[in-house]
């Protein structure tokens, strides 16, 4: 059920969000960060998963609910907020070897272009930049629907995923294992769980 090519006026989702008319959904954004996650997952020695995030960042949407190619978004992440669970990678993850952290305080993301892709699948391609570099980035976004919170915040919900290559963005630190392979996996999966309040 797309939220761009509805008849009926208000769709309840498999989670209990509504889904309304796509005019009312058209207006200004601002990310929730307390009941939003950006996440990532690197491959570690070759065997297992090492999960990640950012606990603080800021982002704004503008969505258009008669044509969603004029919808758009900005998000900016603290690089020293990264958080693995473990804080001796942390800190190497925010030292030289990897996000140069003190240099480079900022990760950005600022899209150029969406595309509804049929049902409640999205597209949205915009400028990742990391370390300075700023290269293409296409993020996949699933709607979960609209809802009024207790406090009378009107939010949407969105799930994206995407995947890089980290040393596109000259993150190349490694280490070779003695059985073969490397330490950390060049593609890193990247995750998306966010929640936006309308603006006033």
């Amino acid at each position: 059920m797309s939220i761009f090519s509805r008849n009926d006026a208000r769709t309840v989702t498999a989670t209990g969000a509504v889904n309304p008319e796509p005019a009312t959904l058209t207006g200004d954004y601002t990310i929730d960060p307390a009941h939003s996650t950006i996440g990532f997952v690197a491959r570690h020695a070759m065997v297992t998963n090492v999960k990640g995030g950012f606990q603080d960042f800021t982002g704004t949407l503008h969505l258009d609910g008669g044509d969603p190619s004029r919808s758009t978004a900005s998000i900016d992440v603290a690089m020293d907020s990264i958080s693995t669970g473990n804080a001796d990678r942390d800190g190497h993850l925010k030292s030289a070897d990897f996000f140069k952290a003190d240099e480079f305080p900022a990760m950005t993301f600022r899209s150029t272009k969406a595309e509804a892709l049929g049902g409640d699948d999205y597209r949205i391609t915009g400028d990742l930049t990391i370390l300075g570099t700023t290269r293409p980035l296409s993020i996949d976004l699933e709607f979960n629907g609209a809802a009024k919170d207790p406090f009378g915040n009107e939010r949407v919900g969105f799930e994206g995923k995407a995947e890089i290559l980290r040393s596109e963005w000259g993150l190349t630190w490694n280490a070779a294992l003695e059985t073969g392979g490397v330490l950390v996996s060049d593609k890193i999966k990247l995750n998306f769980d966010i929640s936006a309040i309308r603006n006033a």
